[in-house]
């Protein structure tokens, strides 16, 4: 059987900000960050929120993150992503994209995170998602720490290799799986698959969206989800009470004829 995948940029995709620069406050209070980095990333969560991040802004970031993570505990991040998690991320997902991944899921389509922010941070909101798969950044670690060096930076073109990679080990057929962005520079992750979509695109993208014929999202409704997931699970057991309900009726029924008979 042709297995197929929807494949989700993280960043103003599904959630409304920057995946590593949200977890800034949690950083600082567990003493990896100053307060002049802490200003700094609220700075850079402004101009990615209003105008987006190009390819020399990510480029930009990027070299600035892996300078000051240099030295940081590998397990005091993770245990500030896990205890931060759901107050930070819950609020910024994006209604709309929590409806798609539930659509590709229904469809038996794997849903995969495809993100340039580092696995520590991308992993834990993949499993709050419900992914399936999480292709992100990976730090080199050493004794516990990193080291400032980069295994694999997930962006751009390295999106588009992982995802092929991926794709070969679990059977997808890339002209049946979608992918999902914002950015100019996924473009390659993009033209990997068959069903292409451009959500909330920059300026780049949105002309390159035009020139593909890819179609263009708009999303905008954050809502929390595990308010979210709690409605879908209680909309389900109700679907669940009234099918069941059903069924008793129907062997009610077929009991009451056997007798009459």
């Amino acid at each position: 059987m042709t297995r197929s995948a929807a494949f989700f940029d993280l960043d103003k995709t599904i959630i409304a900000k920057s995946s590593t620069l949200a977890f800034s406050r949690p950083f600082f209070d567990g003493g990896l960050l100053n307060r002049r980095a802490v200003l700094r990333s609220a700075y850079a969560q402004f101009v990615f929120a209003v105008s987006g991040a190009d390819h020399d802004q990510l480029e930009k970031m990027r070299g600035y993150l892996t300078q000051l993570v240099t030295g940081w505990d590998v397990d005091v991040v993770r245990q500030a992503v896990a205890e931060t998690l759901h107050e930070i991320i819950d609020p910024l997902v994006y209604e709309e994209a929590v409806e798609l991944v539930e659509h590709h899921r229904a469809a038996g389509r794997d849903v995969v995170i495809v993100s340039a922010s580092g696995s520590e941070v991308v992993e834990p909101i993949g499993a709050m998602l419900g992914a399936d798969h999480v292709i992100a950044t990976t730090l080199v670690e050493q004794d516990g720490r990193y080291t400032g060096e980069i295994e694999f930076y997930a962006y751009a073109a390295n999106k588009a290799v992982a995802m092929r990679e991926l794709a070969e080990q679990r059977g997808y057929d890339l002209d049946e799986c979608y992918a999902y962005s914002d950015s100019e520079t996924d473009v390659p992750m993009l033209e990997t698959v068959g069903h292409p979509f451009a959500v909330n695109p920059d300026r780049a993208l949105r002309r390159a969206a035009e020139t593909h014929g890819w179609p263009v999202l708009t999303f905008a409704r954050p809502v929390a989800l595990r308010r979210r997931i709690g409605l879908s699970r209680r909309a389900r057991l109700a679907a669940a009470g009234v099918v069941a309900s059903a069924l008793v009726g129907v062997a009610a029924s077929l009991v009451l004829r056997r007798r009459d008979r």
